[in-house]
């Protein structure tokens, strides 16, 4: 262990005024994202509809990004609502492994649910056969795993890092790369392993996801009616545009040139997949998706008949 006993966090380099309005729009998203993905979590689960895999990814997609945003948006309202940046070396440590492993699971969920299209649209007749319940409790069991263990190994070797020269993390939360950074230690052989690791999960997990699609669209345009074409895409279009939302501002952020503003435009791609993305999700399996609309009216008029009953 380092001989720090707490980090120092820098959200945003901005005026008061402009953290406050931050804070406003950041309270807004997290709440959005919460109540959004519960929402799909309570109706998979209430709905007897929308007991198919698809909706089941989903909501293990809606529980992981409330954990999510539950890890690290608290803590950086809190900085800037109080002032207080600090944060201690077991807190950081908690968020640092939270944040890891709701990264991977996002990025293997997404991965599965790829998987499920490709079966649903390429093999529809197989599909019941293919993704039984044991298969889907077997993936998901696995990605927990995976997530946790990996989250752990990454965890235990950033707490083993000396941090002698600064306790100043330049982020709104204590985010992996940037714990490296400020250590005093030699992190060559760390900074190996995660680009290795970056390559096996994320990587990988993309080339399943655009193979998956590539098969996807083969078969939709040897479809022969048009209505069957359209129906086959709308199927696969929320999670082609949550796959788009997750994995583009990452990649983005990992390209791009070195710049003097590299920090201040990591912290703001950053938000993206922290907050923005998982106060979306809901949103665009909700709104572009029927079965999940009409899951949530037919819920909402149970409820209002049990109050007005009552």
């Amino acid at each position: 262990m380092g001989q720090l006993t707490e980090f120092s966090l820098t959200p945003f380099s901005t005026s008061r005024i402009n953290e406050i309005l931050i804070f406003s729009g950041f309270s807004v998203m997290y709440l959005l994202a919460v109540v959004g993905n519960m929402i799909i979590v309570v109706l998979v689960c209430s709905v007897p509809q929308l007991h198919t895999p698809m909706y089941f990814f989903l909501c293990n997609l809606s529980s992981v990004d409330i954990v999510y945003v539950s890890g690290i948006i608290p803590k950086m309202l809190s900085s800037i609502l109080t002032e207080d940046k600090t944060i201690s070396f077991y807190g950081c440590m908690t968020q640092l492994s939270f944040f890891i492993f709701c990264g991977d699971a996002d990025i293997f969920i997404l991965t599965f649910m790829a998987y499920d299209r490709y079966v649903a649209v390429c093999s529809p007749l197989h599909y019941t056969l293919i993704m039984t319940r044991k298969f889907c409790w077997i993936l998901a069991t696995s990605y927990m795993i995976l997530s946790a263990t990996n989250s752990l190994m990454f965890t235990i070797m950033i707490s083993q890092l000396s941090f002698c020269y600064s306790n100043k993390i330049n982020h709104f939360f204590c985010e992996i790369i940037h714990l490296i950074i400020l250590s005093s230690s030699d992190t060559e052989s760390m900074k190996t392993i995660i680009t290795v690791e970056d390559f096996c999960v994320a990587g990988f997990s993309l080339v399943i996801i655009l193979i998956s699609y590539m098969r996807i669209i083969n078969t939709i345009v040897n479809i022969p009616s048009s209505k069957g074409q359209l129906k086959a895409f709308s199927s696969c279009s929320s999670h082609i545009i949550t796959v788009l939302l997750f994995y583009g501002p990452s990649i983005f952020m990992y390209l791009k040139p070195e710049s003097e503003h590299s920090n201040e435009e990591d912290k703001i791609l950053s938000m993206f997949y922290v907050a923005v993305v998982p106060t979306l999700n809901p949103f665009v399996y909700s709104l572009r998706n029927n079965e999940v609309l009409g899951a949530a009216r037919k819920t909402a008029k149970v409820i209002w008949k049990r109050i007005t009953f009552l």
